[in-house]
């Protein structure tokens, strides 16, 4: 498995990411191949959507400003974070727990890294959807069949430092179904399923960075998965009755957006 990073200009609210990617790519002298995965920062995609909102249209409420003054986060922010969380479980000081989108992540996506001062972006409004329109017009611009993963970072329990994850997928398999198999000592696993998806958005995100490097996008070749129209980006989740992480949260109090 290959990967290159692209280093990609400034993008602005409105701009043809496929454009820009295909440019790129011009510049660096390569070129897609049949079965690329195109992992793109949700970042890039976001702002080309209009996604970032400044602090000054922001309008606070009573508890925006409650939770700021606990976890030390600007209040506007906050309000941003309350409007956008599907749920709300706790914090730390410049995070606060929460569940979006299926996807339990700090600060329901939203970011200030790499928008301008008294700033943030939030997540692309459908990153499924988004990642399918990608995967349409590179494929009709290049003639070459590719996926699509739209990354983001999040940190896992108890482990210190972000870690890549696909937000959004288009064109390929994301879970390989291991139950059934046989291990080194021909004992079948019972419950083991691979999430490629997340795999390669991890892969991605070491190139891509989270400061100024300017590369959200990888082309990812020659990667262990199955290219496919018949795709389903749901296969990544987990219910909560069956998620250990969230049975527990299931079982404490905690605030909700209401």
């Amino acid at each position: 498995m290959e990967l290159f990073s692209l280093k990609l200009p400034l993008v602005r609210e409105g701009d043809n990411i496929v454009e820009i990617l295909l440019e790129a790519l011009k510049e660096k002298r390569l070129s897609i191949e049949d079965g690329d995965i195109i992992a793109v920062a949700d970042k890039i995609i976001a702002t080309s959507e209009g996604r970032i909102l400044y602090f000054k249209d922001v309008k606070l409420t009573k508890k925006s400003l409650s939770l700021a003054k606990k976890y030390k986060l600007e209040p506007q922010f906050v309000e941003l974070v309350l409007k956008e969380a599907d749920e709300i479980f706790g914090g730390v000081p410049k995070a606060i727990l929460t569940l979006k989108n299926n996807v339990l992540i700090a600060n329901a996506g939203i970011d200030h890294k790499n928008v301008p001062n008294a700033a943030a972006v939030l997540w692309s409004v459908d990153p499924n959807k988004a990642a399918a329109k990608l995967k349409k017009e590179i494929e009709e611009k290049t003639r070459k069949r590719v996926g699509v993963i739209l990354v983001d970072s999040h940190v896992n329990p108890m482990r210190m430092g972000t870690i890549g994850f696909a937000l959004g997928m288009a064109g390929l398999k994301p879970i390989r179904d291991c139950r059934g198999s046989l291990d080194l000592y021909d004992k079948p696993l019972i419950i083991t399923r691979m999430n490629v998806v997340d795999d390669l958005a991890a892969a991605a995100h070491l190139l891509m960075g989270e400061t100024a490097e300017r590369t959200p996008t990888v082309i990812i070749r020659d990667a262990p998965i199955e290219l496919t129209d018949e795709y389903d980006p749901n296969e990544v989740i987990i219910p909560k009755k069956d998620c250990m992480y969230m049975r527990v949260f299931l079982g404490q109090k905690r605030t909700t957006k209401e």
